[in-house]
């Protein structure tokens, strides 16, 4: 049985695999940002194509065989919220926007890593454990799908053909989902409890409920970055919520202006809620009036009119109280182009310290997070379990048996 997940290959995971869609890097941010609103996708590719050995011999609208294509990374709707919400950009947000969308990536190397269909799965988590985030694979080579499809970069039309292949790229999710088809191989580390595996970290991005939410930023970045979430907690650490990434991809640009007024927990309760309460709407525009965001405050006006920002007053009630022991979330959109993926509710994933890794990994699958949140019995956060860290057991667990 072993010696079967030995034999896996990594496209074995790309079954199924949707290919990508992508924007050159000489896109910019204000492309990216089209691209995102008009795409069922919530996470594009960035890529770097290099074709200028054979230009004069390949079509415009096809690329040369020359050069060559790599993607440099990968962005979704909260790296335009992040990057808006810095006091310059939220001033001149029109100026911003013309900014390359290079600006909007980490600069983090090794995020992003191409292999090859063949490189085995044992390989492929060995580079999610030092860091890679997602690994990038070739999934066709059919030069009559080339020709059918290659064109030109555009926003209104990522390309999804680069050198006469599509792509698809593998997460940690979807790596732990194979495993669990193996699970058995493992025993008995998946009923053991992820306090005796060590599993629990205590590294956590957290924020007190007043904090301001632009004190966050930075976390709610890395957060991204390592696909996990910010934890918001009141004066003696109990959960109240989270400030969610997944939560965030799901809105337009214009929570941007939240991100730059509200606290952390009127944040949380302004995307968490189905929509942002009438209250806090007025807030954000009141404070923005006060920091002369002429253009921002034009652009969420209009965003934010009656029928879009409706909520009840219980909704508000209950997403905007610092005493709600576990603050409701769910997906909203401001833009018609989001609303048919945003009708689902949720709250934050939470499991306890004797819970088994078995169960917890289900947890999180099920609710297509990366990570939950560890709690005592007077919900008091104790840390976080991660993929990542499931991983590393599997690993450790894989190289005894290799």
């Amino acid at each position: 049985m072993a010696a079967g997940l030995f034999s896996h290959r990594v496209s074995d995971l790309c079954l199924g695999k949707p290919a990508l869609r992508s924007l050159p890097v000489a896109a910019t941010v204000a492309d990216a940002l089209f691209a995102l609103r008009n795409s069922e996708d919530s996470f594009l590719s960035v890529w770097s194509c290099d074709h200028r050995s054979k230009a004069a011999a390949a079509s415009p609208h096809e690329e040369g065989e020359g050069g060559e294509c790599r993607c440099v990374g990968k962005l979704c709707m909260v790296d335009v919220i992040c990057y808006l919400s810095s006091d310059d950009n939220l001033a001149s947000p029109l100026e911003a926007l013309k900014a390359p969308v290079s600006a909007l990536l980490p600069k983090i190397p090794g995020q992003v890593v191409h292999v090859e269909p063949s490189t085995r799965l044992v390989d492929a988590i060995d580079l999610i454990l030092e860091g890679a985030q997602n690994l990038v694979v070739p999934i066709q080579t059919r030069s009559t799908r080339r020709k059918q499809h290659q064109k030109v970069s555009s926003p209104t039309s990522p390309i999804t053909i680069h050198k006469g292949q599509e792509f698809c790229w593998i997460t940690q999710e979807d790596v732990i989902r194979f495993l669990l088809n193996s699970i058995g191989i493992f025993s008995p580390i998946p009923a053991r409890t992820i306090d005796n595996l060590r599993l629990i970290s205590t590294e956590v991005l957290a924020f007190d409920y007043h904090s301001p939410a632009s004190a966050a930023l930075e976390a709610i970045s890395r957060s991204l970055v390592e696909q996990t979430s910010v934890a918001v907690v009141d004066g003696e650490g109990i959960l109240i919520g989270e400030i969610s990434p997944s939560t965030l991809a799901c809105c337009d640009e214009t929570v941007a202006a939240a991100v730059a007024t509200l606290s952390c927990g009127d944040l949380m309760a302004y995307i968490d809620c189905g929509g942002p309460p009438e209250h806090l709407v007025r807030v954000v525009k009141e404070r923005l009036k006060e920091r002369n965001c002429r253009a921002m405050l034009e652009e969420f006006a209009i965003s934010s009119e009656p029928s879009n920002s409706s909520t009840s007053s219980s909704d508000e009630e209950s997403c905007s109280s610092p005493n709600t022991k576990l603050a409701r979330s769910g997906k909203y959109s401001r833009s018609h182009s989001y609303s048919a993926r945003m009708v689902r509710r949720s709250e934050a994933i939470v499991c306890h310290p004797k819970s088994s890794l078995m169960a917890v990994m289900i947890q999180a699958i099920a609710h297509r997070v990366n990570y939950v949140w560890v709690m005592e019995d007077d919900c008091s956060l104790v840390g976080i379990v991660t993929f990542s860290s499931m991983l590393e057991v599997f690993r450790e667990h894989l190289v005894n048996l290799e």
